[in-house]
């Protein structure tokens, strides 16, 4: 399934396509065991990915509910760790509650608005938006940073930043920095040659960008 450039989508599906193309491309080079483990390592990520993108177009609940309602919605911004991610907090449904979401160019403009929400989608304003993960009924971890009460003027410039390609791979690619040392650990107990270390860095490097991405990263 491919999407659009502007999709809220295209970006995590991408780099999921490169993970992929980088485990591949690895192949030739590895012995048994060691083809063995690049292809464990790409049947996790399609895996794991699968579910998050049904998770997001609707396939699947993101939430057990029983119908659709009308509730509030507001976008905070979630600093965790190594990770920023899109929140969207909800009120309306008896206690609030908190769901993620892929980032969309819209969300940076965002004051608080009014949703129609269902256990498969979100819509606000008539956009569709596409949850990240499950929602939850406890506040996320990290520091938490509110959009503002009225929308900022420089939105539209922020968003071309925000939303460039070089920018979000920078900043995902800040989860890398362990991939020399899963090299490390795996040529300890398998042995092999630099070649061998150059591929497990390379296939960490990109299995950790896509992770972070997956989980829907917000470059914002």
């Amino acid at each position: 399934m491919s999407f659009g450039s502007g999709h809220p989508l295209a970006y995590p599906s991408s780099v999921t396509i490169g993970a992929l193309a980088m485990c591949l491309a690895w192949a030739p080079f590895g012995d048994l065991d060691q083809v063995a483990a690049l292809a464990t390592v790409a049947l996790g990520i399609i895996g794991y990915s699968s579910y998050r993108i049904a998770v997001a177009l609707g396939f699947l609940v993101f939430w057990p509910s029983g119908s659709a309602r009308t509730v509030s919605v507001s976008r905070i911004r979630q600093q965790h760790r190594l990770l920023s991610r899109s929140w969207l907090e909800i009120s309306g449904t008896g206690r609030p509650r908190w769901v993620p979401v892929y980032f969309d160019p819209a969300l940076m403009s965002m004051i608080e608005s009014r949703a129609d929400l269902t256990d498969r989608t979100i819509h606000v304003a008539g956009r569709r938006l596409y949850p990240s993960g499950r929602i939850r009924s406890t506040e996320p971890p990290g520091r938490l940073i509110d959009n503002p009460s009225r929308t900022d003027p420089n939105a539209p410039t922020l968003t071309t930043t925000a939303s460039r390609l070089r920018r979000r791979l920078l900043l995902d690619a800040q989860s890398t920095v362990a991939a020399p040392f899963a090299a490390l650990l795996w040529i300890y107990v398998d042995g092999g040659s630099f070649t061998t270390f150059l591929a497990a860095t390379c296939v960490a490097a990109t299995t950790a960008l896509w992770l972070s991405a997956i989980r829907g990263s917000d470059p914002s």
